[in-house]
């Protein structure tokens, strides 16, 4: 009778944990869209409320790393459930990474509103954050779902998000080259861009984290990285070569 009282507190528990984890999980799906649509309507207020935000975020994920040690102390889990409460902490810790890349993009919303705009650049950002924030929804359910084949789909999707990057990139370059003016909106934009591809790397580790919970190993092929903008292949089409 003890051992099921045990049992049943520890369940008990953990659905608390992870319950906020969904709970940090829809603030961080907000904070993406939000970040996005900031940008490409010029919304100061909105930006703002994104970067007040974070700070709800920040606390959950402190909350929910304070009960799982807790649940190791006090409960002794068995190995899956021991698996369970370490990936928890390990997803958080992305979705708190997710919450500050958004923070990061809501901050330049307020110097690009004051810059002409960078034709096209708003929208093709914006569809870049929904790529994001669709991948980190399926993984989330993945992880509700324990769903293995959901979560290789979500990986195998960040090798979208990082053309996405590619294309942005060489487009900015180009809009720099042909008009140096454009160049610190350029930039700005760039970081925007690459605060959102990181994005989607966090949210594949978070799909990592549903295949380790569910078959107890991580992925062991090599996650398919497209993001090519640190090599001269970048940088050729605005070359010439």
């Amino acid at each position: 009778m003890a051992e099921q009282h045990i049992a049943s507190a520890f369940d008990r528990d953990l659905e608390t944990v992870q319950a906020r984890i969904m709970k940090m999980g829809g603030l961080v799906e907000t904070a993406i869209l939000d970040a996005a649509q900031s940008l490409e309507t010029r919304d100061e207020e909105l930006a703002e409320k994104v970067r007040a935000g974070d700070k709800a975020i920040d606390a959950l994920e402190e909350m929910i790393n304070e009960e799982a040690a807790r649940l190791i102390a006090l409960r002794a889990p068995t190995a899956s459930d021991l698996r369970i409460v370490l990936s928890v902490m390990k997803i958080s810790a992305n979705l708190e990474r997710i919450g500050d890349y958004a923070k990061n993009m809501a901050k330049r919303t307020s110097i690009l509103s004051n810059m002409s705009p960078i034709h096209g650049s708003q929208a093709a950002l914006r569809r870049m954050a929904r790529e994001v924030n669709e991948m980190l929804k399926d993984a989330l359910d993945s992880y509700i779902q324990r769903d293995v084949s959901k979560a290789r789909d979500v990986i195998a999707r960040d090798s979208d998000v990082d053309q996405m990057y590619n294309a942005l990139f060489r487009e900015f370059l180009t809009f720099m080259m042909e008009d140096p003016r454009n160049i610190t909106a350029c930039m700005h934009l760039h970081f925007m861009a690459k605060n959102t591809e990181r994005m989607g790397d966090h949210v594949t580790s978070i799909a990592e984290q549903v295949i380790y919970l569910v078959t107890g190993t991580t992925p062991d092929d090599s996650r398919p990285k497209q993001d090519l903008t640190s090599t001269d292949q970048a940088l050729s089409p605005q070359l010439g070569s």
